[in-house]
């Protein structure tokens, strides 16, 4: 089975990409989701996040909101975050791999925002960049509920360029252009990998 590993910046359209993964046939991985449900009531991530950042949880799961309020901008406390969640999305992300093997899937993809800044390059067969100019980047960032030029410029800040990223990438996927643009991008990315097992 090849791994992928799909990244790219904020903003430049990881989700919907991997989303066509799926949808052609590549079980795709969502860092972001398995946060999410981390963070959701009976996570796992909710006890000791609550017990790092005390007053974040609410209602028994983590308030991301309050949670960025006390993270972002802040290294230290970032870093102890990620401590928290990284080892618990890695399990997780074991645990899909696993399934997508025994599901007999010939490629999966891990949509992994921070590929590069994480190291995790190295736990994947090919990489898969997703990518947009940086004005489209930036409407579609400043459009999300509880986003500000602010907040948008810290996230920057903590990944690598888009140009970096998109030098360290076996595929990059333009997603500037119409979905039908962009699918055909996915489907020939499939095409090409699947060649090569």
């Amino acid at each position: 089975m090849i791994v992928i590993g799909l990244t790219g910046s904020i903003g430049m359209g990881k989700s919907t990409v991997a989303r066509m993964f799926a949808e052609e046939g590549a079980p795709a991985f969502n860092a972001d989701d398995a946060v999410h449900a981390l963070y959701a009531p009976g996570g796992a991530a909710v006890a000791p996040v609550e017990a790092a950042f005390p007053g974040v949880m609410k209602d028994g799961g983590i308030d991301r909101i309050a949670l960025s309020a006390r993270v972002v901008g802040d290294e230290a406390a970032m870093k102890r975050l990620e401590a928290i969640v990284h080892p618990l999305v890695k399990q997780s992300q074991a645990e899909f791999l696993q399934a997508a093997r025994d599901g007999g899937a010939d490629v999966a993809v891990l949509d992994i925002p921070l590929l590069f800044e994480g190291g995790g390059a190295k736990y994947v067969d090919k990489i898969v960049v997703v990518s947009a100019p940086a004005d489209v980047q930036r409407a579609r960032v400043l459009a999300r509920p509880s986003m500000t030029a602010e907040k948008f410029e810290a996230i920057l800040a903590r990944q690598k360029p888009d140009a970096e990223k998109r030098a360290g990438a076996d595929f990059i996927i333009d997603t500037s252009g119409a979905m039908d643009d962009t699918r055909a991008q996915v489907r020939a990315v499939l095409d090409a990998l699947r060649e090569q097992i």
